[in-house]
């Protein structure tokens, strides 16, 4: 009989990561291109915010088909479309004629955004051993954040090198007079990858059980987690399926008050995730830093900066999330981005702009998020919704994500110049705060507990308390 074999799960499971590496490259990579486009196309505020936001548009749009897509056609199919949409809108920017065309891939490589934010951590939640499963959907953030350090060190390099020219007029267009073209246009290379590596990996076990189809679904689980164990998973979710539990479960079943408390959890933590400001940074990083007095090339660097520390703290979570829990990593990192946050919004009001104050808790709040709010909002949403609809659930989820994504994109320009900098970090810690309570009154710790178990929880609970 096969036995299990770690090096097949890391392995799958990074395959699958690669579409939160190209939602980080894609988001992050904007951030070198708004002052480029800006003048290119000379626009206007409301105008900047639509260049940065009509992806994140397209990633709602993305998020709202992705739930109901992969619960009919499988993980695997959707996730493949998710690297074709990427691949389409790299290459489209890159070429775009006009301000009306670059918008419009824009908005395809949002709805592959908005596909692979969903499908790819609901694959690598499904596929992973329960002991191992808050590191393996980690992976997906760690990706995530490697895709924005890429980004920025893509778009510094390339931002070094306007001066050189080449024989071939287009190629000087897209390297030199435009060089924004080369920064979107680089997307296109892991897209390729992803596509390709899509066709070597699975089915999501669990969605294969879902269908009926236990054969197939059993022998992928017992090469990742051996037979014994395998065996129990699919008795497990047997037992659940048999008491009463459709193929396929309605999203109302989430409104009943047995998965009320998993609903607000999956609602609210992914978009307070968004609105605590993480976004702005990335969007808009050189901005603010050119605001602290930073020059715009030194602003570059300081992005990298930014970049290279979401990554370095991305791994605090992938080595302790599964030994700590989940609950303790939250309340330590949203409280410790609350006080960076509010400590930001007050050496701007104080303009205590010159030295590196600025930077150095932009980077306490990025280190904060990189630990917490990053990789433990994927991991819980991943794992609170019961399975014969948790595809349409964690769209739920993703897409109340992108809600506070497309809104903090949208008004960040116009609460910069608005209100200032300070405002604008003060509301951010704001809206970061409830999340704190979130924590303490609703989440449960999920830690080492099978998506079966987890869905029992909510039962038992239910149960107890009436």
């Amino acid at each position: 009989m096969e036995k299990k074999n770690n090096t097949y799960l890391y392995l799958v499971c990074l395959v699958a990561a690669l579409g939160g590496f190209l939602f980080g490259f894609d988001t992050a990579v904007i951030s070198g291109t708004v002052s480029l486009v800006k003048s290119d196309f000379n626009l206007s505020a409301v105008s900047e915010g639509w260049f940065v936001s009509c992806a994140l548009l397209g990633c709602i749009i993305g998020v709202s088909c992705s739930g109901k897509l992969s619960d009919k056609y499988g993980r695997k199919i959707v996730l493949i479309l998710s690297a074709v949409l990427f691949l389409a809108s790299a290459l489209g920017c890159m070429l775009s004629g006009s301000f009306t065309g670059l918008i419009v891939f824009r908005l395809i490589g949002g709805l592959g955004i908005g596909v692979a934010s969903m499908v790819s951590p609901l694959y690598i939640s499904e596929f992973s051993p329960s002991r191992f499963r808050g590191m393996m959907v980690s992976l997906y953030q760690l990706a995530l954040t490697i895709g924005i350090v890429l980004a920025y060190f893509s778009n510094a390099w390339l931002a070094g090198h306007t001066a050189n020219t080449f024989g071939n007029a287009e190629l000087t267009k897209i390297f030199s007079a435009e060089v924004w073209r080369a920064m979107l246009g680089l997307g296109a290379l892991p897209a390729a990858i992803f596509l390709v590596s899509l066709f070597l990996v699975p089915e999501s076990p669990r969605w294969l059980l879902l269908r009926g189809q236990e054969q197939k679904a059993t022998a992928i689980l017992i090469k990742i987690d051996g037979a014994d164990a395998a065996h129990k998973e699919v008795a497990a979710f047997n037992a659940i399926k048999g008491k009463g539990n459709t193929e396929e479960g309605s999203i109302k079943e989430l409104f009943t008050p047995i998965y009320r408390r998993a609903l607000w959890i999956g609602l609210l933590l992914p978009f307070l995730s968004q609105v605590c400001g993480i976004n702005a940074v990335i969007y808009y990083g050189p901005r603010i830093l050119e605001q602290a007095g930073f020059t715009l090339n030194n602003a570059l660097g300081g992005q990298v900066t930014i970049g290279l520390v979401n990554v370095v703290f991305t791994f605090v979570a992938i080595f302790t999330i599964d030994k700590w829990g989940r609950k303790p990593l939250l309340f330590v990192g949203i409280g410790g981005a609350v006080i960076s946050l509010i400590i930001i919004g007050v050496l701007f009001a104080l303009n205590i702009t010159s030295g590196p104050w600025i930077l150095i808790f932009i980077l306490a709040f990025i280190a904060c998020f990189a630990f917490s709010f990053g990789p433990v909002c994927w991991v819980v949403v991943g794992e609170i919704f019961p399975n014969a609809m948790r595809g349409k659930a964690m769209a739920l989820a993703t897409l109340s994500l992108w809600i506070g994504n497309f809104l903090v994109g949208q008004l960040t320009p116009i609460m910069l110049e608005g209100l200032g900098s300070s405002w604008t970090f003060w509301l951010f810690a704001l809206c970061c705060s409830p999340a704190l309570w979130l924590t303490y009154k609703l989440i449960p710790e999920t830690k080492g507990r099978s998506l079966e178990n987890i869905e029992a929880y909510w039962k038992d609970t239910y149960t107890a308390k009436n």
